[in-house]
């Protein structure tokens, strides 16, 4: 099997991509639906207010995820800098208009110490000062735990504007605590679940967490257009994004925006153009994304899951046949659904090493990806989402070639 010929990428001159690692931004997330192509066709045939597609949007995700409100930013990166910047702001215009300055405005984020990752950076766009608090005890395995709930408690301050969480399975302390702490202090949390889908349910588990705004990406596992995301939480909170976010190049009498989205009796006057301005999400995207959703939401979690977990089951019985490789069953890290494949590489008796094999995988027409974030402990892993049955025969078949040829 060979892409070569098949795609527009071809055309352009452009290696595609065989994707078994997954729903990465930088090779294109996943396969957008057919749903959302189709709406989006149809949202470029004609005009639309776009604050009254978010409006629309918004009560679909409410619908969807048990918050007061949603809103379609171009990514969940953009859905945490809305939610930095709506933390920092509230309904302050000058505040709006005055950010990412945050001098003489409160706007520090406590965040556990592990949670840190190179994401938090669209928190700080916003104007944020993340204020991390714990340590690294659980992973070195002193005994103790990573971040206590007293250290969150104890970095609350006037300055605190809310606690960030980022949502993985194995991530401490629990939510709930997390929020019980915030709340007792009037601050709300932002979650950073981009990648916690599927289960379907986790739209959801997070909001009846107690969680003030979570965001989720809406190019991977929702399928939707790859640069839309979703945010969803407090109504007042999904109030100040709009106010930064949507267009504001408006005349004053004139200035008529969905009183469910925007309220102008609560304004002293037209927002400036916000921070989010730079991130504005185009009519396609959003009517794509709101079909996407849908779909996602009606779709059989568990067949999906299922023929997952089948794909992995094949793909690790056919690497086990090859020399100098391992392969077994292991879940993919991101959710406690999804199954992947983890092979490791006897690079005493294979004639390439392990970096060496992924690079040259990816160095191929087409590009073959696989996960390459353990290579240096001669691993790499192979995730089913995004690689049909042919596709996933032909990884296996150039694996086999590199191994067995020493990557010729």
């Amino acid at each position: 099997m060979t892409l070569e010929g098949n795609t527009i990428y071809d055309d352009l001159g452009v290696p595609p991509v065989v994707n078994a690692t997954g729903t990465k931004t930088r090779i294109g997330g996943t396969l957008i639906r057919e749903e959302a192509l189709e709406a989006m066709n149809r949202a470029a045939e004609a005009f639309v207010r776009l604050s009254d597609l978010q409006a629309a949007a918004s009560e679909r995700i409410a619908e969807a995820t048990g918050a007061d409100a949603g809103y379609v930013t171009n990514g969940a990166s953009s859905a945490l800098t809305l939610a930095a910047a709506a933390c920092i702001a509230g309904d302050d215009l000058e505040v709006m208009a005055q950010l990412p300055d945050t001098e003489g405005v409160p706007s520090e984020i406590v965040m556990p110490r592990t949670h840190r990752n190179g994401y938090d950076h669209a928190l700080r766009v916003a104007g944020a000062e993340i204020v991390d608090v714990g340590a690294n005890d659980y992973t070195l395995g002193t005994g103790s735990e990573n971040t206590e709930p007293w250290e969150i408690e104890a970095a609350i301050t006037d300055e605190t504007v809310a606690v960030a969480y980022m949502e993985k399975p194995y991530t401490r302390p629990p939510l709930e605590t997390v929020v019980e702490i915030a709340h007792d202090h009037d601050v709300p949390v932002i979650v950073d679940a981009a990648a916690e889908l599927p289960p379907t349910e986790n739209l959801s588990k997070f909001v009846e967490q107690g969680a003030d705004l979570v965001a989720f990406s809406g190019g991977k596992a929702i399928r939707g257009p790859q640069s839309s995301g979703i945010l969803a939480g407090r109504e007042d909170l999904i109030t100040s994004v709009a106010r930064q976010h949507l267009d504001m190049h408006a005349s004053e009498p004139v200035y008529d925006p969905p009183e469910s989205l925007v309220d102008v009796d609560d304004l002293p006057g037209v927002p400036r153009q916000g921070i989010g301005r730079s991130m504005k999400v185009g009519k396609e995207e959003l009517a794509g994304l709101i079909a996407a959703l849908d779909a996602f939401i009606d779709q059989d979690d568990q067949a999906v899951l299922d023929e997952w977990h089948d794909r992995a089951e094949r793909i690790t019985g056919q690497l086990e046949g090859i020399d100098c490789l391992d392969a077994v069953l292991a879940n993919a890290g991101k959710t406690d659904a999804v199954t992947s494949v983890v092979v490791t590489v006897d690079e005493e008796r294979s004639p390439v090493d392990t970096v060496s094999l992924v690079g040259g995988l990816r160095a191929e027409n087409p590009r073959i990806f696989v996960g390459a974030d353990d290579v240096h402990q001669s691993q790499f892993t192979i995730n089913p989402r995004c690689l049909p049955d042919d596709q996933a025969e032909y990884v296996i078949e150039r694996i086999a070639a590199h191994v067995g040829s020493g990557g010729e």
